[in-house]
């Protein structure tokens, strides 16, 4: 093998196992910035990053035809180990624990203070998070085998640009609620009856395609504004 394929290997590999520890820099910078303190955010970093393998489900549909059936595809690793792949009669909906459950609980929280400290940047902060989830609707895709598939980095800029637009002196806590709206909402609710285009025995909300859109659009659009 060519020297330079071999530094493009180790360059690939030192990224690969840099990255959580970016991710988890500019969480914490963001969450210092959402006035989280290092301790909560420490926690609140750890519990993303872990939670993020916990899928936890709400519902079952059963389905007439086979769906396919892959126990890694709720992390986006569905072309991994394709002799794991299984026929199933039933799709199961489920919510990731870390793109969904804590960033959702982590906006409702952001909300709760930001109304509480000044009631006018509700109407703002709606405002803003309504733009990135009809945005995010028409961004998203549905993904075969895996779920619904959004780029990552748009919402997290319609969220920095709606909040530095529409309230600037409060500009992170409605990024970061704006980010993550868009995704769940947008992408993934709005997206429920694409299940038979999917065509997976499982979807997980906040899981897979849009893990990262949620995620990296709620922190990144906190880090940006």
């Amino acid at each position: 093998m060519a020297p330079v394929i071999w530094l493009s290997l180790f360059a690939a590999l030192v990224l690969l196992v840099l990255l959580p520890f970016v991710f988890a820099e500019v969480m914490s910078i963001s969450l210092a910035k959402l006035h989280i303190s290092p301790t909560i955010g420490l926690l609140i970093v750890i519990a993303v990053i872990f939670g993020g393998f916990i899928n936890i489900p709400v519902r079952r549909i059963q389905h007439s035809r086979r769906v396919i059936g892959h126990p890694l595809a709720v992390f986006g690793l569905f072309g991994v180990l394709p002799e794991l792949q299984r026929d199933r009669s039933e799709t199961v909906i489920a919510v990731n624990l870390g793109g969904c459950v804590i960033p959702v609980a982590l906006a409702i929280y952001e909300t709760m203070s930001l109304v509480a400290s000044d009631a006018s940047m509700l109407g703002p902060l709606v405002l803003a998070a309504a733009i990135n989830v009809a945005a995010c609707y028409f961004l998203a895709r549905p993904l075969p085998g895996v779920g619904i598939a959004l780029p990552s980095l748009v919402p997290a800029l319609l969220a920095v640009a709606a909040a530095l637009l529409l309230a600037p002196g409060q500009a992170p806590p409605v990024a970061f609620v704006a980010g993550v709206a868009g995704p769940l909402i947008g992408a993934d609710l709005l997206h429920l009856w694409d299940i038979d285009a999917i065509g997976s025995a499982v979807v997980s909300i906040g899981g897979a395609g849009t893990f990262d859109g949620i995620i990296l659009s709620g922190i990144l659009a906190a880090y940006l504004a």
